[in-house]
């Protein structure tokens, strides 16, 4: 996968490229990342890149020049790549858009600064419009690193552990079990016996008991789309009549 990400502030995606998973990603080949800055190709003498809006108001705005060119730069001879606009207008990211977009070949982030957009680059550009939550951030930067780091760790192979990523939370609809680990009693904690049985009937069980519980007490909202036998959906009216 190539990842073209467009940013005033290409130095603030070194650390995040060079470690962990993503970093993992690009040495497995599975992962590209590309960091343009469009000021370099604003064709404004002072290298402005956002201008007073039109009718007034607080802040600047971002022209559409820089951006048309930007994305005309780096689509150059590239099939029809899935445009990404970091926006708090854009629709609530979550793990079902994360796998839709892992399934691209081509992404490009756009990361804007200032009061906002041109809006002819949101309507001539754009192909997705993504919120990563209900809060305001100084740029689309940090947002872009999310959505990235959620996008490239499906990829085949990246995580090492095929299991690994249909299990975390969200994948399944609900949130993830519990998790233990060595010593089975730390100053006086056990670790619950059914995980130590080696009955693995049991044991999935448990966790997917455990998993249905914590979304039921903590993010009751997701259970609308999880898939519930009837005697799970039983089980949760009455851990929330209790």
């Amino acid at each position: 996968m190539r990842i073209d990400i467009l940013t005033l502030f290409p130095e603030m995606f070194e650390g995040v490229l060079q470690h962990s998973i993503l970093k993992r990603a690009q040495e497995l080949g599975a992962f590209q990342p590309n960091l343009v800055n469009f000021r370099e190709f604003t064709t404004n003498k002072h290298k402005k890149v956002d201008d007073y809006p039109y009718g007034g108001g607080a802040g600047m705005v971002l022209a559409p020049q820089p951006i048309f060119d930007a994305i005309e730069h780096v689509t150059e001879g590239s099939a029809k790549p899935r445009v990404i606009l970091m926006c708090p207008q854009g629709e609530p990211y979550n793990q079902k858009k994360a796998e839709e977009l892992a399934k691209e070949e081509h992404l490009i982030f756009i990361c804007g600064h200032y009061e906002g957009y041109d809006e002819r680059i949101r309507e001539n550009i754009v192909t997705d419009e993504i919120s990563i939550g209900d809060y305001v951030l100084t740029g689309g930067e940090i947002g872009a690193m999310a959505v990235m780091d959620s996008v490239v760790r499906l990829l085949p192979d990246v995580l090492g552990n095929a299991s690994s990523a249909p299990e975390d939370s969200f994948s399944t609809g609900l949130l993830e079990h519990p998790h233990y680990t060595r010593p089975a009693d730390f100053r006086g904690m056990q670790v619950p016996e059914v995980l130590t049985s080696g009955d693995h009937g049991k044991i999935e069980a448990w966790r997917r008991e455990q998993s249905l519980y914590r979304t039921a007490t903590r993010r009751p909202d997701l259970l609308s789309d999880a898939e519930l036998s009837d005697k799970e959906r039983d089980q949760v009216k009455k851990w929330q009549k209790d």
